[in-house]
């Protein structure tokens, strides 16, 4: 089988990062390039932590700087879990590695155009770069095999009561990417939150003793000591990378297909993704919403992802 072609759309970010690693050198992906926007921490820093990334893991594609902020709303970035940085907890060299120059809406746009083959887009943080895209050349959507990502849920929120991070921190992006047309395919919190780092995890992933299990190991024991303060998880959700774990091997997630659209109403729901799992409104069905997840093999695919390196 052919590897899928995918752009990341990224805000890194701690499970951003090893969403990156999976996607890196998995035969089953080709990364074609990560584009960045603010989110976890601004975009400085969210961009320095990509950066800082594809050349510890020694990985040769672009990285390209895109939306410092929301397309309406004001930015609020998360430094209680991913700390003043967005990647606490591993101290990388002296970075060499620098930008492409293009901006990453027109990075891709262009890619997107030019490819031969349908691409995936694959966002783990806001959607402001995409919905930009979209806004700016909608044609691409006919050049969009599916857009999968990590962000809402059916149930409850975990920065509101009714909202996740992603697409509260930018829900009139998520509405133009959910209302596009394109093929939507949602792993929210209902799946994230079931593949916990518990202790025993970092345990299993220290044993590869590769440089991916390093820093796998070191920014997760950061990660789960936030966690732990914030929220009181005795290890932390690794929301971001079961996207890439679906497109290794889709077996990982049960989806469902469903009516969904995004609160941006501006109240106490704001940023709600309001999916319509029993049909109640008999609307056009536009999202694929992952409702079940196996844990077992979410491990196996991140452990055999590590790896690679």
């Amino acid at each position: 089988m052919k590897p899928r072609k995918i752009i990341l759309d990224c805000d890194p970010g701690h499970d951003d990062a090893i969403a990156i690693i999976l996607a890196g050198k998995n035969p089953a992906i080709d990364l074609l390039g990560i584009t960045v926007e603010s989110g976890n921490q601004t975009l400085e820093k969210t961009g320095r932590n990509a950066l800082n990334l594809v050349q510890y893991l020694g990985l040769d594609i672009p990285v390209c700087l895109g939306a410092s902020e929301p397309l309406i709303k004001q930015a609020e970035v998360c430094p209680a879990i991913h700390g003043e940085s967005g990647l606490d907890g591993f101290d990388f060299d002296p970075l060499q590695r620098t930008y492409d120059p293009r901006h990453a809406v027109i990075f891709m746009i262009e890619t997107l155009m030019q490819s031969q083959d349908k691409l995936t887009i694959v966002t783990t943080g806001p959607m402001t770069n995409l919905a930009l895209a979209l806004k700016m050349e909608p044609s691409i959507k006919d050049h969009i095999e599916e857009v999968v990502l990590m962000g809402g849920s059916i149930a409850y929120g975990n920065v509101t009561p009714a909202a996740e991070f992603n697409i509260q921190f930018d829900p009139e992006a998520a509405h133009i990417v959910f209302s596009s047309g394109c093929t939507v395919k949602m792993f929210g919190l209902d799946v994230t939150r079931k593949v916990l780092v518990l202790p025993e995890v970092v345990q299993r992933m220290h044993k590869i003793q590769t440089k991916s299990s390093e820093l796998f190991v070191k920014l997760m024991t950061f990660f789960n000591a936030t966690q732990k303060q914030v929220f009181g998880f005795e290890g932390g959700p690794l929301h971001d990378p079961v996207t890439i774990a679906y497109l290794i091997d889709p077996k990982v997630c049960k989806l469902d297909f469903m009516h969904c659209d995004i609160d941006i109403s501006g109240g106490s729901s704001y940023g709600r993704t309001n999916c319509d799992q029993f049909d109640y409104l008999k609307l056009p069905k536009n999202t694929y919403v992952a409702t079940a997840i196996d844990v077992n093999r979410y491990w196996d695919i991140i452990e055999s992802s590590l790896r690679f390196y």
